[in-house]
């Protein structure tokens, strides 16, 4: 079978690989607005000028006890927020460890910072917990690992990419949060509450601490928390909490339900909403139970 080059219109036949008009690679999928093939690099389209959907545009994580959603939102063109989710420890305590980055709009390539702090964290924090570290001094290398990370990805006489920091590590006994900006850990069981505070101005999303070269000395908030009952960590960027800032609300959706259930949930009622920003959140319940390996479920059209 033969058909055109969908850059100059010229007739190829099956199986060539380029058009011998233009030079066009043959078989790259095209601009998914305009059909144009000139999507470049960065993932905007070269003649319309429309960003291409991505596999982070909806990300969907899952543990044997613990799960994640990620979500692009309704008005923004990418999903510049990222998460990790994971088990660590030594053999006679397993951990969950989460953690959420919010990439900061304002700055270059803010979803490169947000992956790579996750990364960089998760990996971290997998390491020391594995080596026996106590879960506090493990989160303070993390970030600080992180933020090195992240500032690393400045270009010389350019913006630096930033993003937000929380983490958590949930043990049968204990939990220890990490933060640096303003993505939240939430508590939800008996005495629901925020675990983090928020590093901006009040009354407006003004950061005073984040992840990236122009950020200065990053110096995290670190809090361990002893719940008296069982219930759920909630890691989430501001994309849920600016719309339900409150523990109580959020409560009502997130128990009596499947980790995956639950993130799903918190997600729809932040697009319900609005979706104005991107959103992800993650559940971890405390309380007994074995960890397993995350699988990676996405896109979006296979859920």
């Amino acid at each position: 079978m033969s058909g055109s080059c969908p850059a100059c219109g010229t007739l190829v036949l099956a199986g060539e690989a380029f058009c011998e008009q233009c030079g066009h690679a043959l078989g790259v999928a095209g601009c998914t607005t305009c059909g144009a093939p000139a999507v470049g690099a960065d993932g905007y389209c070269e003649n319309c000028g429309m960003l291409q959907p991505s596999d982070r545009d909806h990300v969907e994580i899952e543990l044997e006890v613990a799960a994640g959603v990620s979500d692009r939102g309704l008005r923004h063109n990418r999903n510049e927020d990222a998460m990790a989710l994971t088990a660590a420890g030594t053999a006679a305590d397993m951990v969950a460890v989460g953690v959420v980055c919010d990439g900061v709009s304002t700055s270059p390539r803010p979803e490169e910072a947000s992956q790579t702090a996750v990364d960089t964290a998760a990996a971290v924090l997998a390491k020391h917990l594995g080596e026996g570290a106590d879960t506090e001094t493990a989160t303070r290398e993390a970030v600080r690992l992180a933020a090195e990370a992240v500032a690393a990805l400045a270009e010389k006489g350019g913006d630096a990419p930033a993003c937000t920091y929380v983490s958590a590590v949930v043990g049968r006994r204990q939990v220890t949060v990490g933060w640096v900006g303003d993505s939240r850990a939430y508590w939800l069981g008996p005495g629901s509450e925020v675990l983090t505070g928020d590093d901006a101005t009040p009354g407006t999303h003004m950061l005073t601490a984040w992840l990236g070269a122009d950020a200065g000395e990053v110096v995290p908030h670190i809090r361990t928390f002893t719940p008296d009952g069982p219930g759920v960590v909630l890691l989430c960027s501001d994309g849920l909490w600016n719309y339900h800032p409150e523990p109580a609300a959020l409560a009502a959706v997130a128990l009596n339900a499947t980790p995956r259930a639950a993130a799903q949930r918190l997600v729809r009622l932040a697009l319900e909403a609005g979706g104005h920003d991107n959103i992800t959140v993650l559940v971890i319940p405390f309380g007994p139970g074995d960890q397993a390996e995350a699988t990676v479920v996405f896109p979006k059209e296979q859920q």
